[in-house]
């Protein structure tokens, strides 16, 4: 049989685009790590979300996306009770921070050197103190990961707690029949980490978001290329966030439990 494209119906157009997870089990959630003493004995009321990554800066087309990522986790915060105090305080720290002892990004590799980043952590740490009002810093990393949509006929890829869809990307209307599903394709996750005002470790977990690749409907072989609008399904967002801050706050049907 030559090699040709498969023309897609409707219905299958349909489950080609990506979906919500729907609830159920999923045994790809992240194993979080929360310090629930420490929790119980100074509780977390209020908190700021940094500006910059906990690790490496992001991908330029991932940055786009980031103050829209916080802005909604700042709301998932704020509904759940936490009080999150502006953004903008914390760059007032960090910057003047920066100019003390230095960026602590190689702006050449994108390395970050810690032992500045201690420093101007430190120092930003001090200055909250002096108003008295902070409880925690949460920090969230949106992070790139490798995952293959081949789970079952309507090729499912599942990671950190999600199941998505591939979506389609360009003019074309089918995909190869012989497109590889083993092929892996980028996907992202909201990473969250949680530290108290002595810059100790309260929390840490990730939650899924979706891909940032969809199969190239140009191509005869069958490939992935990047998606031109990345992260923009709020719904799918918000799921990430919610997973992201399980148990730290509890997620409605968390899909971790059998």
């Amino acid at each position: 049989m030559p090699k040709k494209l498969l023309l897609l119906t409707l219905s299958s157009v349909l489950w080609l685009t990506a979906c919500a997870s729907g609830g159920g089990y999923n045994p790809t959630v992240f194993p979080f790590e929360v310090e629930s003493e420490r929790l119980t004995e100074k509780p977390v009321k209020t908190v700021v979300i940094p500006h910059i990554n906990l690790g490496s800066p992001s991908r330029n087309y991932l940055k786009e996306a980031e103050p829209r990522i916080d802005a909604r986790l700042a709301s998932y915060m704020k509904a759940n009770g936490y009080t999150v105090l502006p953004q903008r305080e914390f760059k007032q720290h960090w910057n003047s921070a920066v100019r003390a002892f230095g960026d602590p990004v190689d702006p050449t590799s994108g390395r970050v050197n810690m032992k500045t980043f201690s420093q101007i952590m430190t120092s930003v740490r001090d200055r909250f103190a002096e108003s008295g009002e902070l409880d925690a810093f949460v920090f969230t990393d949106v992070v790139e990961l490798d995952v293959a949509f081949n789970n079952g006929l309507k090729h499912i890829g599942r990671w950190d707690g999600v199941s998505r869809r591939p979506s389609m990307q360009g003019p074309g209307t089918g995909v190869s029949a012989d497109f590889d599903w083993s092929m892996t394709a980028s996907v992202a996750s909201l990473q969250v980490t949680i530290f108290d005002t002595e810059l100790k470790r309260l929390f840490v977990s990730r939650g899924g978001l979706d891909a940032t690749a969809a199969i190239d409907a140009r191509s005869s072989t069958g490939r992935y290329i990047r998606r031109r609008a990345i992260l923009e399904n709020n719904e799918y967002v918000n799921e990430g966030i919610a997973l992201s801050l399980h148990p730290f706050i509890e997620m409605d049907k968390y899909p971790g439990n059998p």
